[in-house]
């Protein structure tokens, strides 16, 4: 530690290490730090945020720099920094806290106010200024009226400390257990159609979306629609509507301000209901979704749009947030030389430099550089005219303008290439990781893309190799050190993404990962009692509550991903544990499926996929490529396919009927535990798949 340095230059986070020099005496999360809180009889400040969060940087240089604020702070309190992406565990615990004590959301930073004792909070907020302003106090004069508070009403806050955890064990606890309501014997699909309905309520037609601003992309919503308008295709009734809120939505994140026309990749959220001015911060986990998203969604349109944002967004990942030894970056912050956005933004006279006039004659009324600025005096690209409109005027086809913005978008992206980049975190998450691994797999085999699959395939194997610790996985990876006790959402997204893996090139590796990632669930993170799983596993550091949460965030709900995963992997082995837990988790959660299906859409798809098992193929032979080609060209999100080649090996136990055949190709169809007799030609095969036999 230099001289003017303090804890947390020891640490990998590249949040932690932007506070390292800060005059404050900052610890990370430890044991020392909690101690010396107890010993000292000092209240715990608490400051959660993230490395490309813009007002984290805003408080630390107002507040966290000034020496006059440090000294306060050093003198008040113990003061802790936390990573909310390392430890995501107690970033939902305090969130949670601020809900509650504040009556108002959350976000970060968070500030949060900590009993010495036993943690527990008693006060807290978000961002706080200097000096006050906007109804809020300044940080200075809050910090003396805090502890002053802490000093003279300690009775009061040890009694407003148990009355929150009580909360939490309230809301934490299994929720069949506390609501009071039946759970079917059978389940049924009621919260599926409440959750159509509740989707098409908070639909926005205008801008596509749900709600209004901020706007954010909620995948898992997305993905719901999409996977109920299959389920209804082949009906008499297919639902149309819901198959348009999909398209909608993609179509306007895709041209608009959302996505970055220029190197590819989508931005957290809109700052306004338009999708035109993003918060400029790019994160794995959105990208690794929507990637997912875009690639399914071009298999069911055929919508060329879809597929050029979906390769720009695989490719933005492959040169900009792969590291060289194969694991996937976090996040690009949203500020570059102190400002907000100013990496991504552009002035009309600039462009034109870059471009030929007719480059440029296309480029600008599409993006709107024909237009005001949008963004603090100057412009950030938006789909403002449709190519079709923007083509007709300037009397050349669409096929020609494409090729025109296209040669445009390379140009300005060299350029561009050029500037002062947004901050990089490079840390490797695994939770993430499973996410873009995911992402990246399903957007290999819909395109044909090799380059894809070989980015999926580099990132699992460094997660394999350099994630796990004595069995079991650790949460984050940095510079050689793989640190922390992995989380629920680690272990469920890891198993989802070598399930994918595993149909984009078998390896019996992914196959043993995969097991290892289920037996762990079960051992440590499962509720025997409930069914379901907490958040951190039994042995774990213990904290005021063990978070055992449900519904879907920025990400899908572990417990969805978990229960979803767990069942497929049942049925591909034929192992009833894994079937059994599945089916523990998706009853556990029903109340609050039943309370809010909307936001439960993970464990919506678990439920569905119970509802209706999923449809598992192998196939082996000499064509089995092809054969499983075949079977994925219908989108079929419950359809499993696998190409199992003759040196994978000696197969387990569930799968050991499968033998390879001393000649031709073979292929066997499994509905859940229900398995139909193989098949030896390939239009037996599409026979079957297409007359729903299987």
């Amino acid at each position: 530690m230099s001289e003017n340095s303090n804890r947390l230059s020891g640490e990998t986070s590249p949040y932690l290490l932007q506070h390292a020099d800060n005059p404050v005496d900052w610890y990370p999360w430890t044991a020392e730090a909690l101690d010396k809180a107890r010993k000292e009889d000092k209240p715990i400040l608490l400051s959660i945020g993230y490395s490309a969060c813009h007002w984290c940087h805003v408080m630390a240089h107002e507040s966290f720099e000034d020496p006059a604020t440090a000294r306060l702070m050093n003198e008040l309190f113990v003061n802790i920094k936390v990573d909310r992406e390392e430890r995501p565990d107690l970033d939902r615990i305090y969130q949670l806290a601020h809900q509650m004590i504040t009556q108002r959301g959350g976000g970060w930073p968070l500030t949060m106010f900590l009993s010495p004792t036993d943690q527990s909070p008693f006060f807290g907020g978000t961002y706080f200024p200097r000096v006050a302003r906007h109804g809020l106090p300044g940080f200075k004069d809050l910090l003396t009226r805090v502890a002053g508070y802490w000093r003279d009403h300690r009775d009061e806050i040890t009694s407003h400390g148990e009355a929150v955890k009580e909360a939490f064990g309230r809301i934490w606890e299994a929720p069949a257990a506390t609501e009071g309501t039946e759970v079917p014997m059978i389940l049924n699909d009621a919260p599926l159609a409440a959750a159509r309905e509740e989707l098409g309520q908070a639909f926005d037609s205008q801008h596509g979306g749900f709600g209004g601003a901020p706007k954010f992309p909620h995948p898992p919503s997305v993905m719901r629609l999409l996977r109920h308008w299959r389920e209804t295709a082949l009906g008499q009734d297919p639902d149309l509507e819901a198959l348009y809120m999909v398209t909608f939505t993609l179509k306007r994140m895709a041209t608009g301000g959302l996505f970055d026309q220029v190197g590819g990749g989508f931005s957290r959220y809109s700052v306004d209901e338009r999708w035109m001015i993003p918060h400029f911060e790019k994160m794995l986990y959105d990208n690794g979704q929507l990637l997912a998203l875009y690639a399914q969604a071009w298999a069911v349109t055929d919508e060329p749009l879809f597929r050029r944002i979906a390769t720009d967004t695989a490719r933005w990942v492959i040169r900009e947030m792969q590291s060289p030894a194969g694991g996937y970056y976090s996040a690009l912050d949203a500020d570059s030389e102190g400002e907000e956005g100013r990496f991504y933004v552009w002035t009309p006279d600039e462009v034109r430099g870059l471009l030929s006039p007719a480059e440029y004659d296309v480029f600008a009324p599409v993006y709107g550089l024909d237009r005001q600025p949008n963004f603090e005096g100057r412009w950030h690209l938006h789909g403002f005219r449709p190519v079709s409109e923007v083509a007709e005027a300037a009397e050349i086809g669409s096929d020609e303008a494409e090729s025109r913005l296209a040669s445009a978008r390379r140009k300005l992206l060299v350029a561009r290439d050029t500037r002062v980049r947004p901050g990089l975190d490079d840390k490797v998450l695994a939770a993430w990781n499973g996410l873009m691994i995911r992402g990246m797999a399903i957007a290999a085999r819909v395109l044909g893309d090799d380059a894809i699959a070989g980015s999926a395939h580099r990132a699992m194997t460094f997660v394999r190799d350099n994630m796990m610790v004595d069995g079991r996985l650790a949460a984050t990876w940095k510079n050689g050190r793989a640190r922390l006790s992995g989380y629920l959402d680690d272990y469920a997204f890891l198993l989802d993404a070598a399930l994918e893996m595993l149909q984009l090139r078998w390896d019996p590796a992914d196959l043993d990962f995969a097991v290892i990632l289920a037996e762990t669930l079960l051992d440590h993170f499962e509720d025997k009692g409930n069914g379901g799983f907490y958040f951190t596993a039994d042995d774990h550091e213990a904290l005021i509550e063990r978070p055992r949460p449900l519904a879907d965030d920025a990400i899908p709900s572990g417990n969805g991903v978990a229960a979803l995963a767990l069942n497929r992997l049942g049925c591909l082995l034929g192992e009833p544990r894994y079937l059994e837990s599945a089916e523990r988790a998706v009853r556990s959660a029903w109340p609050a499926m039943e309370r809010a299906a909307f936001g439960h859409c993970a464990l919506l798809d678990a439920l569905d996929e119970q509802r209706r098992p999923p449809e598992v193929v192998i196939v082996r032979g000499a064509d089995g490529a092809e054969w499983a080609r075949t079977a994925r060209l219908l989108f079929a999100p419950r359809r499993l396919v696998f190409h199992v080649p003759g040196d994978a090996g000696e197969l387990p136990e569930g799968m050991s009927d499968k033998v390879l055949p001393e000649e031709g190709t073979r292929a066997w169809i499994c509905r859940g535990q229900v398995c139909w007799p193989p098949l030896d030609t390939l239009s037996a095969l599409t026979e079957a798949l297409k007359s729903g036999r299987a």
